[in-house]
């Protein structure tokens, strides 16, 4: 059948109470990624009475709490400096209803790319201007009364573990509390320092290659039947447990690195990029709620060739040898030996991994139960990449969303992901 989503006019969400007016000079984790915008949806599969007004609700009284998403951004005329103006002006919120139940809009079942659009509320450019919201909110009702809740923000005022901790104190507003379990903290009052040299290069670089491409949408799962046997075949090599994120991401590399290594270059290199939470390495308190995140390169690169004919357990050492060169990072003793010129890292063999694995999302509960699976949307302006280790409540193993291999290549590339299962 076809969906329909009808969409209602879409309003501005304040402040329960009004905020104290401040302008908030952002940190410089929160710079490189200013007006980025980014997607996440919520699958609720059982009902609550009048869900879009629960949550309308309930983000009102959040808003107190979290002051600087309720702003705008404001750019300095004499120094370009970026700040956010705490104005209280309000997130935009758009209540919606489908035409149909959940399950005909087959958001379990691949592919469902083109339903997701529909779901959220989006920046009119697919980019953020300073005018705009910075969050958008859309909840969208089915008629055997499941919900989603897209969520769509500018990135210059949270990351996903912001956006999490967003929803995780909406929720148990809506629930009853008083006031949410953790308090929220952001770059007014927390100072992070600045970005390491190599990470910021890297950061900026990404954002200026964000053009559109012909990436195919591909949605999986890698058993953790799969993930334990790699685990168990590392035992002890790494001196610490290989962490599913670490597997998850070996599969995808090496896997990827098959089904598109040329044949007559196997020596190019592979480059792989992953996000990694600094919070503990820069101090930053529970429940900091502004970007702490950096992207993470692994220095020297390897070739495709390594990544692909190597053993799965020697990419494992790769993927964890990059978060052990984290702290070295924030030190800085970078090991710029080996790195090549940033702008050498992004092209096709390029692999970026973001994983959603332990953010909260899924701990979010506005009165029906916690979301039966989370998704998060990489867009058709993207460098080869994923959303990794995404919560999913029937799928007991790591899911992933990405556009990170040509349509010539997703046979292949699915081909030797079976091999792993």
């Amino acid at each position: 059948m076809s969906v329909m989503v009808t969409k209602s006019w879409p309003v501005l969400v304040r402040p329960s109470t009004p905020t104290m007016p401040d302008r908030i000079k952002v940190s410089p984790f929160d710079k490189p990624v200013a007006f980025c915008a980014f997607s996440s949806f919520l699958v609720f599969d059982r009902a609550i009475h009048e869900p879009a007004e629960i949550i309308k609700r309930a983000l009102s009284r959040a808003l107190v709490h979290f002051r600087l998403m309720a702003g705008r951004v404001i750019v300095g005329d004499d120094d370009g400096e970026l700040c956010i103006a705490c104005t209280g002006e309000g997130v935009e919120f758009v209540a919606a209803t489908a035409n149909c139940a959940l399950e005909d809009v087959k958001l379990f079942d691949p592919p469902f790319a083109a339903v997701l659009g529909d779901l959220a509320a989006d920046y009119p450019e697919a980019s953020c201007r300073v005018t705009d919201p910075l969050l958008l909110m859309q909840v969208t009702e089915f008629s055997c009364g499941a919900f989603v809740l897209g969520v769509t923000w500018n990135h210059v005022v949270a990351d996903g573990t912001g956006i999490a901790l967003l929803l995780r104190a909406m929720g148990e507003l809506a629930r009853g509390r008083a006031q949410p379990s953790v308090s929220p903290v952001s770059c007014a009052e927390h100072l992070l320092p600045d970005l390491p040299p190599l990470v910021a290069a890297i950061e900026q670089t990404m954002v200026g290659h964000l053009e559109p491409q012909d990436y195919s949408y591909l949605d999986f799962t890698l058993p953790m039947s799969t993930i334990d046997r790699i685990r168990a075949e590392l035992s002890d090599e790494l001196g610490a447990p290989c962490t599913v994120f670490e597997a998850a991401t070996a599969v995808l590399w090496q896997c990827r690195s098959r089904a598109i290594m040329p044949d007559d270059d196997p020596g190019t290199l592979a480059p792989l990029i992953f996000t990694a939470d600094a919070r503990r390495h820069v101090g930053a308190a529970d429940g900091y709620y502004s970007n702490c995140v950096i992207t993470q390169a692994i220095t020297p690169s390897p070739t495709i060739r390594e990544v692909a004919d190597g053993d799965i357990k020697d990419v494992v050492k790769l993927v964890r040898s990059g978060k052990e060169q984290i702290p070295a990072t924030f030190a800085g003793k970078e090991q710029a030996e080996g790195v090549p010129g940033v702008d050498a890292l992004f092209g096709y063999n390029l692999l970026f991994v973001t994983s959603w694995r332990n953010l909260g999302f899924e701990a979010t509960d506005f009165g029906g139960g916690t979301p039966a699976r989370v998704m998060g949307h990489v867009g058709p302006k993207s460098v080869p990449a994923c959303v990794a280790c995404l919560p999913y409540r029937d799928k007991d193993g790591a899911n992933i969303l990405s556009r990170f291999v040509k349509e010539e290549h997703a046979g292949a590339f699915l081909a030797e992901l079976a091999k792993f299962m």
